[in-house]
């Protein structure tokens, strides 16, 4: 094979937030580093993924807001939403982000970039465009793409993915979303914030993997900003309906036709595996994936699979946490293996949804009835009081002995008071290390530590103790 030929320590294929994390760290740590990508710099995350879908929230929260506003005395008139406007918000903040994924700062970082499509030629070699790369380690970063389910008719309609929702032009009329999780949750409450009708269909339950108690609050503030939420809905068929679009649904009593100008498929996402040619390597791969150890490492033991393509959580702090793994086990030869136990994720509604290790139910099911579930609600805290954000919830799961295994919470800025929850369970705190911290009065952080309180209430305040101050009193 003729062509330019690289000799290099480390090959990454894929410059999403996995591929650029490993990148970044190899060419400062003085080790030639080639980064591989065909697509845009910066990945789903940047370009359609976490960037923009915030980007988006945050608009429609400012639409929103003038509702709320009353509460303090303060009135508004209903916004005008310039849409156009809305959609270069968004642009102008994936613009600002991008310079720190961009080729010219890894050039400047000593990385090589190559812009095209990578394919696996032999065990330790891959080829691009005719450059052939050998590398001592190769990491295969590629990530994932929207999953289009096989609904009949819907490759004969137009429909937006998360691909290309953010390119849409356009306020849906009403927008109708296929997929009732994170994604199609938070692009409804978006919309809808935004002046769409939104419709979201989901075959099973939304937000499948949060705690239920919370999913439930959480759906009766949804239902609550006239969003149609249709769960264990059928789809029988889409198909055009004159200027829009028919989603057909197989009902008991038949069919039910519900018309949209916009459909949104956000029905999960699958692996990008396809091209690599990953069998003239020895990479094993299945549907969910490419096939790799606790260590992140392939069935070829000089590559990697880190991110989404390794068919674990998706998401892009984890796609940062592979890389570190990845870092450690290729460059300085430790042993590091993953650790989900307190896998944070957060769904980024109003009020948002956060969880860090295990739920209630999947708690119950791994330790039984062994468990403690303390809760703590909003309005029970005096600076969500303030600023009436009194809806919400955190529900703490811990053993029996106090050691925390999970906590979820539903209200505003959960996603950052999921942070001393991750940081517990990941360090196998105990209960009262949360009890017996000084919290700052009046903070929203006060909410965890009244949940973390309530663990010791029934002993603290039980007949024994009152016996014990009864006791000390009579010692003067």
């Amino acid at each position: 094979m003729s062509g330019p030929f690289l000799d290099v320590d480390i090959c990454v294929i894929g410059a999403g937030s996995a591929g650029l994390s490993v990148a970044a760290g190899a060419a400062q740590l003085g080790v030639s580093t080639v980064l591989i990508e065909g697509g845009r710099m910066g990945g789903d995350c940047l370009n359609t993924g976490c960037v923009p879908s915030k980007a988006l929230l945050a608009a429609a929260k400012a639409a929103r807001r003038w509702r709320k506003d009353a509460a303090f005395g303060i009135t508004f008139q209903p916004p005008v939403v310039d849409f156009a406007a809305v959609r270069r918000h968004v642009h102008a903040v994936i613009g600002a982000i991008a310079p720190n994924d961009s080729v010219e700062r890894f050039e400047g970082l000593g990385v090589t970039v190559i812009k095209g499509y990578a394919r696996f030629v032999g065990p330790q070699e891959v080829t691009v465009d005719g450059t052939r790369i050998r590398a001592r380690r190769i990491v295969v970063a590629t990530g994932s793409s929207a999953a289009v389910p096989p609904i009949p008719g819907l490759a004969d309609v137009p429909y937006l993915t998360n691909e290309t929702v953010f390119e849409n032009g356009e306020l849906p009329g009403h927008l109708i979303v296929v997929g009732g999780g994170p994604i199609g949750i938070e692009m409804a409450q978006a919309h809808r914030g935004l002046g769409s009708e939104v419709t979201v269909l989901e075959a099973g339950g939304i937000l499948a993997r949060d705690d239920a108690e919370l999913v439930a609050l959480l759906r009766e503030d949804l239902l609550a900003d006239g969003i149609t939420v249709r769960e264990g809905a059928r789809i029988a068929r889409v198909e055009r309906d004159g200027a829009g679009i028919a989603v057909v649904l197989a009902t008991e009593a038949g069919e039910e036709r519900i018309l949209g100008s916009h459909l949104l498929v956000a029905a999960g996402r699958r692996a990008n595996v396809a091209g690599l040619d990953l069998e003239k390597a020895g990479i094993a791969y299945g549907p969910r994936g490419i096939e790799v150890d606790g260590r992140l490492i392939t069935s070829n033991r000089r590559v990697f699979a880190i991110g989404d393509v390794a068919g674990g959580p998706q998401f892009t702090h984890v796609a940062g946490y592979h890389a570190g793994i990845v870092i450690r086990n290729a460059l300085f030869r430790l042993p590091a293996k993953v650790d989900y136990r307190s896998l944070p994720w957060v769904t980024y509604t109003d009020p948002e949804l956060a969880q860090a290790g295990l739920t209630e139910a999947a708690a119950r099911e791994a330790h039984g009835d062994r468990i403690r579930v303390l809760r703590w609600p909003y309005h029970e805290n005096d600076r969500a009081q303030a600023e009436r954000e009194t809806r919400g919830l955190i529900k703490v799961v811990t053993t029996a002995s106090g050691r925390v295994l999970g906590a979820s919470i539903l209200g505003a800025h959960a996603g950052e008071l999921i942070h001393v929850w991750v940081l517990a369970i990941g360090q196998g705190l105990n209960i009262k290390a949360l009890a017996g911290m000084i919290a700052p009065y009046p903070t929203l952080g006060e909410i965890g530590k009244r949940a973390a309180g309530s663990y010791f209430t029934p002993k603290l305040f039980g007949a024994g103790t009152k016996r014990l101050v009864r006791v000390l009193s009579h010692l003067g």
